[in-house]
């Protein structure tokens, strides 16, 4: 079955009667929407979306633009998967669509956006891996295309984000750190200009200072999220004169290859380093001794995402009325065995 007319043809009603059949309008009687409804399933007839949407002003899809890279390929485990699941949950109780928008790691994430901005492909937008200053929350405000963030900005001030707490876990880390007599305790941060890494470092600082231990940036190191980026974080720590008796990474999977090489220079983790992840990363499970590490329900958090997000579109906000429009969504820690062991006060 081609289109609507050929229904109506078939049916032998007309056009405007099928339609509103097909679409619920209470002005068609029962019987003649139960026989629209028949024929639509046995003869395979599909509505046309396109020229609907293009009627109605509206796609009914929403965008997930995310950064595609060879790194978020190979390192990202569950997290859009399992976000992604979230989200989804609270959009088909709307019959809403979601669609990803990988933009290539060789583009410019603003530029690749004005191009789906212009085309007009989704009704609404979530953005990520947000900027310190990220020109994407004034393109989509001046745009009037609802969005919500996932991760803040300093462009942002005003407008709809849901973040992690890394503020919260860098303080956490540090104080049971401290508590376990460390007191010379190392970081990872990204290597790029993502604004977690400034909220992670800048959290750090702070906790490290509230502890009277001096900040110092050499045990700041910068590099990928991913094994071979945990593995560069302990290398590098291996060659300081003064070498940390902690570390606190800003991904679960880096403990993967920070694990692989101290255990090349006769260090055991657990008993010889102390190390705290953060977020949950399934291949790390099997490390032993088992991580110390900051987990949170992403499932939810794409739960959240996308209430937040429709609580700004007039179409749905009556039923979200209450909901925050920015929220630092919060992680639990889960102690394990690899920062478990007391640093003796001569250490």
């Amino acid at each position: 079955m081609k289109g609507i007319r050929q229904l109506a043809e078939h049916l032998d009603i007309s056009i405007g009667t099928v339609s509103r059949a097909l679409n619920g309008k209470p002005d068609v009687n029962e019987e003649t929407r139960k026989r629209v409804l028949a024929a639509a399933e046995q003869l395979g007839y599909v509505a046309n979306q396109s020229g609907r949407s293009l009627r109605q002003g509206t796609t009914n899809v929403i965008g997930l633009m995310i950064q595609s890279s060879r790194e978020t390929v190979e390192n990202s485990d569950n997290f859009f998967l399992t976000v992604t699941g979230g989200l989804q949950s609270v959009l088909l109780r709307h019959k809403l669509d979601l669609i990803m928008l990988p933009c290539p790691h060789d583009e410019d994430p603003y530029e690749y956006l004005k191009r789906m901005v212009a085309r007009r492909i989704v009704d609404a937008l979530i953005i990520s891996e947000t900027h310190r200053v990220d020109k994407r929350f004034d393109l989509l405000a001046k745009a009037k295309i609802p969005f919500v963030a996932l991760g803040r900005s300093l462009s942002g001030t005003q407008h709809p984000w849901a973040d992690l707490d890394f503020d919260g876990v860098a303080n956490s880390a540090v104080d049971r750190l401290v508590a376990h007599g460390h007191r010379r305790i190392a970081i990872s941060a990204p290597s790029s200009d993502i604004n977690l890494g400034f909220i992670f470092v800048e959290g750090y600082r702070r906790a490290l200072e509230r502890h009277g231990i001096a900040y110092d940036p050499a045990l700041v190191i910068r590099a990928k999220s991913s094994e071979q980026g945990g593995y560069q974080v302990a290398d590098e720590l291996l060659r300081l004169k003064e070498k940390p008796t902690a570390v606190i990474l800003i991904y679960e999977l880096m403990a993967i290859g920070l694990y692989r090489r101290v255990m090349e220079a006769g260090i055991i983790p657990g008993r010889d380093i102390a190390v705290v992840s953060f977020r949950e990363a399934p291949r790390a499970k099997f490390l032993q001794p088992a991580l110390t590490c900051f987990r949170t329900s992403l499932h939810d958090l794409g739960v959240e995402l996308a209430e937040i997000l429709l609580s700004g579109m007039p179409a749905y906000s009556q039923e979200y009325p209450r909901k925050t429009r920015q929220t630092i969504w919060p992680l639990e820690l889960i102690p394990g065995e690899s920062d478990s062991f007391q640093l003796m006060a001569a250490e």
